[in-house]
């Protein structure tokens, strides 16, 4: 029965994001992409872990999981052994996934796509902590935790919204800016996340505080903005519906499929 309730805990909280966003989405995604975002999450854990092995490797001290290091060593580890880690990992099952594929034709939809990457990553990760930590625990991730893995995915969904928007009109150096934004402001919410968490400094974890509600009231606004915006993209004259490339021909230079 405890392990039931520990397993309730840990995933309600990632369901009920989950609902709220999708159900935003004026224009619904098909649910086997959705799942499929939400497994690649899953990968997203596991790339996470391998990259984090390969950085013990060569740099041990970013990964030292002692909490009672120097504000300094504290940055570095969370910036860089933590939030570039993850926010990576799960930008790279996102671009993966959705980039490219003809689903993506409104800026709400890699919305929904980074979320639920996000969810998948956040579901695991905190049936883990939950199950090791306990009930208390697993209240305090589906109040925090949770929703701060989906409010990154809202700004990575946003910034690659507007890489799409910006090669549609072939303007490479937006695109190259926005895709940038979309690993970069990730990680900097992220790390600033974990920096005052783990910092055990009262100035820095009442900064927590004020930077979660913020956090989350402009997460909320650019969803209820976004999901507002009807318009689609025309992947039709400008995307290969068979494998999702830009084209500007009968025929795709990529697969050689024929867009009509």
């Amino acid at each position: 029965m405890e392990t039931l309730i520990l397993l309730f805990i840990s995933v309600l909280p990632v369901y009920l994001v989950g609902r709220y966003v999708y159900r935003k989405d004026k224009s619904r995604e098909p649910k086997s992409l959705i799942m499929k975002l939400f497994f690649g999450g899953l990968g997203a854990f596991g790339l996470t872990i391998v990259l984090s092995l390969i950085i013990g490797l060569f740099f041990p001290s970013i990964l030292a999981e002692s909490f009672d290091t120097d504000l300094i060593s504290l940055f570095f580890r969370v910036f860089f052994g933590i939030a570039l880690v993850e926010e990576f990992s799960k930008w790279f099952f996102v671009y993966k996934i959705a980039y490219n594929n003809p689903e993506f034709d409104q800026v709400y939809d890699m919305v929904v796509y980074a979320v639920f990457v996000a969810l998948g990553f956040a579901c695991i990760e905190n049936i883990f902590y939950v199950f090791e930590h306990g009930f208390g625990v697993g209240v305090m991730r589906g109040v925090l935790a949770v929703p701060g893995h989906a409010c990154d995915g809202v700004f990575m969904g946003y910034y690659l919204s507007m890489a799409k928007v910006s090669e549609l009109k072939d303007d490479k150096e937006s695109r190259g800016n926005n895709i940038m934004f979309s690993i970069l402001v990730p990680v900097l919410l992220h790390g600033f996340y974990d920096y005052c968490l783990f910092s055990q400094n009262y100035i820095l974890i009442g900064l927590f505080f004020v930077f979660i509600i913020c956090l989350y009231v402009l997460s909320i606004g650019k969803l209820k903005n976004l999901s507002k915006i009807n318009g689609k993209f025309k992947y039709k004259n400008n995307f290969c519906g068979y494998c999702g490339r830009p084209v500007d021909s009968d025929y795709c230079p990529n697969c050689g499929g024929k867009n009509e």
